[in-house]
């Protein structure tokens, strides 16, 4: 809606590090983001499923579609402009109304979340490549750790923006940059299982599914 455009322009122009994106995902990002939402053949136990950096509910509608109607969702969002965003959208929209009994709101952090109970799937919108080489393993590490065993963790970055980033900036940020790359490509070979190109988003992201074994 022009208006969550409005909101994510503001916050984007305020906030870039943390937002790290001028508009909300588009429909193809966000239905490959709830890839692993959608409740695996046979399944019959209800799960738990978490949302990192909901930014205006974008792919939040995304994950609602895709709910078993035992499932419950959590979201978890440190932006109070977003926050206040999802709050109403609960309250009112539409489109949130199927899965409102079920679904919670968090404003805080990823890493204030209790430990326990873990998350079957957890889908993030965290702006990585934003971020210290440390608060991404950090982060990282904290997302992993709130999966249960077997669950997936979905999040996305953009196409080469790695890569143009480097190209016009100095050298401690192509550090920083390398050291992203070097703690993703460890994650994605120890743990992916499997990757989307999403071309018709503005701009083409890759959306990696990574799950924890152990």
């Amino acid at each position: 809606m022009a208006s969550d455009l409005r909101l994510f322009l503001q916050e984007f122009r305020q906030t870039y590090r943390t937002t790290g994106a001028i508009a909300p995902s588009g429909k193809a990002l966000s239905r490959a983001l709830a890839r692993f939402v959608r409740p695996p053949a046979g399944a019959t136990a209800p799960r738990r499923i978490l949302e990192v950096g909901p930014g205006t509910g974008a792919v939040t509608c995304a994950l609602i579609a895709e709910l078993d109607p035992r499932d419950s969702l959590d979201l978890v969002e440190l932006n109070d402009r977003f926050a206040e965003r999802i709050r109403e959208r609960m309250a009112n929209d539409p489109a949130f109304q199927p899965a409102k009994a079920r679904m919670r709101l968090f404003h805080q952090s990823v890493d204030a979340l209790p430990d326990e109970p873990r998350y079957d799937v957890i889908v993030s919108g965290l702006p990585l490549n934003n971020f210290a080489v440390a608060d991404v393993r950090h982060l990282l590490d904290v997302m992993l750790g709130r999966l249960a065993i077997g669950g997936v963790m979905s999040f996305f970055e953009y196409v080469c923006i790695r890569g143009m980033k480097a190209v016009v900036s100095g050298r401690e940020e192509r550090e920083r940059l390398r050291g992203i790359a070097a703690t993703m490509q460890q994650l994605l070979d120890e743990r992916e299982i499997h990757r989307d190109l999403v071309w018709t988003n503005l701009p083409p992201a890759w959306v990696h599914h990574v799950r924890r074994k152990a």
